[in-house]
């Protein structure tokens, strides 16, 4: 398997180790058939977030701990759904994303433009 590449054409950073993240569970953004969804966009979740997520169906903040998940918190990083971040900022509910852990399948989605426009002013923090 050749090393997946993110939204700016180098090699695809981790997202989160801690909460462990990424449809494959991996820390990373990485993408596949078996992806339904493409969790391929690393974001640093927000309350405002959270809580859109949550009115729309998708709790991500309630601990479940049968699926060993502690629930997301403000400045947590998740790799989350293109399509989910698109409805978020369509709603000005967008997280920031972290560019170089975004996976380029998310450019089949959103523009680069609007990733750039959300992206994490110094994603080491």
């Amino acid at each position: 398997m050749e090393p997946s590449v993110n939204v700016i054409g180098t090699k695809l950073q981790t997202c989160s180790g801690n909460p462990l993240t990424g449809f494959y569970r991996n820390g990373c953004c990485d993408t596949g058939p078996e992806d339904q969804g493409s969790h391929t966009v690393c974001v640093v979740v927000t309350a405002e977030f959270l809580a859109m997520s949550k009115y729309l169906g998708n709790d991500l903040s309630t601990p479940r701990p049968e699926f060993r998940f502690a629930g997301l918190k403000p400045g947590d990083r998740w790799c989350l759904c293109a399509g989910r971040f698109m409805q978020a900022a369509q709603e000005f509910a967008a997280p920031q994303v972290v560019l170089e852990a975004t996976h380029a399948r998310a450019l089949d989605i959103i523009p680069l433009e609007l990733l750039r426009t959300h992206a994490v002013v110094n994603p080491q923090d």
